[in-house]
């Protein structure tokens, strides 16, 4: 993906000032808890809105102020999986699953299942699974709603180290196979370098450095 972010978001004492270029299949965003990682995702989800600026993906405007141009959430077509994984306890996997899939849209279901090894949770319920597999029915669900980006937000953090190298490799694997390119927010070195080719440093709301993820400190 190409990406061209210049904003400028305040909310309270915070302000996000980034202005950043790039291509990327997946672009890592790194910093220290509150640096504003995830107010750049949901800037990006169109989740909080700009004071100023402009985003675009791919060739395509998602937000403008200049120009005027707003794309809602909804239609940004942006697979958003935050820190806190939120599944409906009165469904099953396999009906959280489907929650996500957007009308009109063919997706391979079942290749999505096959490659995150969710076949065996399909009847489970929300509150039987581990962090590992809700984790993995979460980004499930974003990749049924047919994204042209994914936006993952620490999503190894509730993860136990056993399961950890399992979704790393299935990430790799939805940016190879499936082609989606991702924002991915970490503290971890090692997760960056295998999922990102791309990194973005951020510190106090501001770009502290830009480029490949082992040169970037993370």
């Amino acid at each position: 993906m190409t990406f061209e972010i210049d904003v400028t978001s305040t909310q309270g004492a915070f302000s996000l000032e980034i202005a950043a270029h790039g291509t990327a299949k997946a672009l890592a965003l790194a910093g220290p808890s509150g640096s504003g990682k995830t107010t750049l995702v949901e800037v990006v989800a169109g989740l909080r809105p700009i004071d100023r600026g402009r985003i675009v993906v791919d060739g395509r405007v998602l937000d403008d102020r200049a120009a005027g141009v707003w794309l809602r959430p909804a239609d940004r077509r942006v697979g958003y999986v935050p820190q806190d994984v939120l599944l409906f306890p009165h469904l099953d996997v396999a009906g959280n699953l489907r929650y996500g899939r957007r009308e009109g849209e063919r997706v391979d279901e079942a290749g999505i299942v096959r490659l995150l090894e969710l076949d065996p949770l399909l009847r489970r319920q929300p509150g039987t699974l581990s962090g590992g597999e809700r984790q993995r029915v979460a980004l499930g669900r974003a990749l049924l709603s047919a994204p042209r980006l994914l936006l993952l937000d620490e999503p190894l953090s509730a993860v136990d180290l056993r399961h950890r190298a399992r979704i790393l490799d299935a990430l790799v694997e939805v940016r190879d196979t499936l082609g989606v390119p991702m924002v991915y927010v970490t503290h971890a070195p090692k997760e960056a370098r295998r999922v990102c080719d791309h990194a973005l440093a951020i510190e106090g709301g501001r770009l502290a450095a830009a480029g490949a993820p082992e040169a970037v400190r993370v």
